[in-house]
């Protein structure tokens, strides 16, 4: 549900680029919605070897998932840096920090600058007004501030975070929500992420475990989403740690051993998937990469394909999508980190794929 235009924002905002390794396209646009709460982030070249793509869906307003495409991949670097080139645990742990990170009066005062245009006077005036604390208790140059709200307990609005972290051949895909990663091999779509809703068997008994409940699909009668980062509303069990809350921000992780046969990623929110399959999509790419002159044009069809032609129902969601494709040859070096995965992460080969459209177990 939610409350909509009397005719959609068809306007989009997209983006191109590339390097040795990947190109990419992307494209967003608000469609129904009053407001737009999606963000994106797109670095092909997070380090020398590194690209770094991920998409947030935000809910009960925008301030999160741009706060999560703000400083979400920085913290990958940073704990990369710090974990002796675990690349999964490194992505991992940056999604858990961002409810960390949005705590007290310098969560609150980001948030607030990245919120309504009503607010961001505010924030950058508290920004002016206080003073950065000189301490850095987890030495990843966040510094905490005092202020008047340094007792804020975070956000009770969220995002969804599905993030891909590609190294020479090693793809990472990172996710909490129901944004989607798919991989087309030889034109077949394969799930890189699993949905995150309330029903499903694991994440149902977390939420009863934690005192929470599920209602109509819905966390507490609420929350359409079994994770997110922020709804910090629904993290409140002190005896419990981030990972059984009712609501975690913690990612489900699937590390992919690139081959040959890998054509292409999609990453988008729930706005594409809500409207088409997984396959679908990898069709519709096929189709059109012929046709198009770049991936964003590709992305930007892809849009129009979705948005619905009168409001209400699927095709009325905020919408946004990153084509990410695999330049030939691949690099067959890969760093020790392949080796190694977070408690999380699983490795898909080749030879081991589930059927199609099929989340990997």
């Amino acid at each position: 549900m939610g409350v909509y235009l009397s005719t959609p924002k068809t306007d989009k905002a997209s983006a191109d680029g590339e390097n040795d390794r990947v190109r990419f396209g992307l494209s967003s646009m608000q469609g129904w919605r009053t407001t737009m709460e999606d963000a994106h982030a797109a670095l092909p070249d997070l380090d020398d070897c590194t690209s770094f793509f991920g998409v947030y869906d935000g809910h009960g307003g925008k301030a999160v998932s741009k706060f999560c495409a703000r400083h979400l991949h920085k913290q990958v670097l940073i704990n990369d840096a710090n974990s002796s080139g675990d690349l999964p645990a490194s992505v991992h742990k940056a999604f858990l920090r961002m409810d960390e990170m949005m705590k007290g009066q310098r969560g609150w005062r980001e948030l607030t600058e990245l919120g309504d245009k009503g607010n961001k006077i505010s924030g950058m005036l508290e920004g002016i007004i206080w003073s950065p604390k000189a301490s850095d208790d987890l030495g990843d140059g966040w510094n905490n501030e005092e202020g008047p709200n340094s007792c804020f307990p975070g956000p009770t609005s969220g995002s969804t975070a599905c993030v891909a972290v590609i190294r020479n051949d090693q793809l990472i895909v990172a996710n909490a929500g129901d944004s989607r990663c798919v991989i087309s091999r030889k034109g077949q779509a394969y799930n890189l992420s699993t949905d995150h809703k309330p029903d499903l068997e694991g994440e149902k008994e977390r939420i009863l475990s934690a005192g929470g409940f599920v209602v109509a699909g819905r966390v507490n009668g609420s929350l359409n989403l079994s994770r997110a980062i922020g709804d910090m509303e629904l993290k409140q069990n002190e005896i419990l740690p981030a990972e059984r809350q009712i609501v975690t921000a913690e990612p489900e992780l699937k590390t992919v051993k690139l081959s040959e046969d890998d054509e292409f990623i999609v990453l988008a929110c729930d706005g594409i998937w809500d409207c088409m399959s997984s396959q679908e999509v990898v069709d519709f790419v096929h189709k059109h990469l012929n046709t198009e002159d770049t991936l964003s044009d590709v992305c930007e069809k892809l849009l129009n394909r979705c948005v619905a032609p009168t409001s209400g129902g699927e095709g009325c969601d905020n919408m946004t999508v990153i084509i990410v494709q695999f330049k030939k040859p691949l690099s067959s070096a890969a760093t020790s980190s392949t080796e190694q995965s977070a408690a999380t992460a699983e490795e898909m080969r080749p030879n081991e794929l589930n059927g199609p459209d099929e989340p990997l177990k």
